[in-house]
Order: structure tokens, then sequence, then C-alpha cells
């Protein structure tokens, strides 16, 4: 059984939305061994820092909130589909001939996976893409990118997706990953009245 980690690393050096110092991570250490005997800490996260799930409440008002969604969208069978090939954003022509059924979980592996730094051009998913996938009828939708959508007004994807009962899981790292069948596990934190959380998400090859 091999396991793959698409999960980002979690830091205060990490690569956070447009670079934004009120995105980055701040730690703080309470209690060390040479004080206290022991060591604790504490950090301030942005919910939507590093690889997370993002609930309906996001961008929609009054729409569900983490602890309220099925844990089923984040754990079986998914799809990984490489679309490397994908210069700026992924329209429905480049995942109509994909094999996507209803209540798949589908991941889409871009160039965004090899970023080093944060690319302000990143890969996203376009609207029509979006409303294909709710046609079809999908569970999940994740992306290696840190948004669905880059500065569109209005945050139309978004609204596409979880407001048509998609979930949306962002910020994947899947570099390392090829395009085929696996088992996921991507479980939120039950965080009450939360519009996200972090996850630890994993591929297990089937």
């Amino acid at each position: 059984m091999k396991i793959y980690d698409i999960s980002k690393e979690i830091s205060e050096t990490m690569i956070v939305y447009k670079n934004r110092d009120n995105k980055k991570i701040v730690r703080e250490i309470v209690a060390n061994h040479s004080d206290n005997h022991f060591h604790e800490s504490k950090i301030t996260l942005d919910m939507h820092c590093g690889t997370h799930i993002d609930a309906p409440l996001h961008m929609v008002e009054n729409g569900h909130t983490i602890e309220q969604l099925p844990l089923e969208n984040y754990m079986g069978t998914c799809k990984v589909f490489d679309l490397t090939a994908v210069e700026s954003f992924i329209r429905q022509k480049d995942i109509v001939h994909l094999p996507i059924n209803e209540k798949d979980i589908v991941l889409f592996k871009t160039r965004n996976s090899y970023s080093k730094v944060y690319d302000f051009n990143f890969v996203y998913i376009e609207e029509d893409a979006a409303t294909y996938l709710v046609n079809k009828k999908i569970r999940t939708v994740g992306i290696d990118a840190m948004s669905v959508e880059r500065d569109k007004p209005g945050h139309p994807t978004h609204k596409i997706l979880l407001g048509n009962g998609v979930a949306v899981i962002e910020d994947l790292q899947l570099a390392e990953v090829n395009a085929g069948e696996y088992e996921l596990i991507a479980l939120p934190l039950k965080i009450k009245n939360s519009e996200a959380s972090p996850i630890r998400a994993i591929l297990i090859e089937k």
C-alpha cells in the first residue's frame, strides 16, 4: 500500500494567498522545557491557509458550516485527472472528455502543483466547467490552487459549486501523484460555525 500526502505543510514561511501578511501563520510558544518542563504553543491560522475545505457559508449567505457537512464527501474512491497542459484556466472543453460520473470525487492536477512561489496567474476552474461538474452531479472537486477561481467579481465559481452542493477542496499538492483512481481521506476539523477548515489530505494507491 502506498500513501501520498497531498497536503501543504503549515508553517510561518509557507506560501499564502497573494503573499498577504494577514494570511501568514503566527506561532507563539507559550511554554518551553527550560522554564516549564513541557512545551506548548499556539498558532493564529487563517481557515483558508494551506490545504483546506470550503463550506458553503464561505460564499453562500446562511450556507452550511463545516460541522454540518457529510463526511462521505471527503473520503472514498476518487479520480485524479492530469490537466498540467492547461495554461490559464480549466474550461468545460478541457474536461468534457474525462470519465466523470455522478457522485464522483474529482481532483484536478495542474501546473500549480509545481509552483515554488506564489503564482498570480495560477490555474483555476472557469464557470462553464463548474456548471458542467454540477450538472454531472459529482460529490466533490479538488484542485491544487489556493482558490477554485482567480480575481472573479462576485466569486461565481465558488457560488456555482458550493451553492449546488458540490464540496470544494483547495490547495492540494499533487506533484507526486499520477492520474488514476485512489482512496481519498481528507477530513475537516469539527469546528462549529466555521466556513472552512484545514485538512490533512492523503491518497491511498488502489
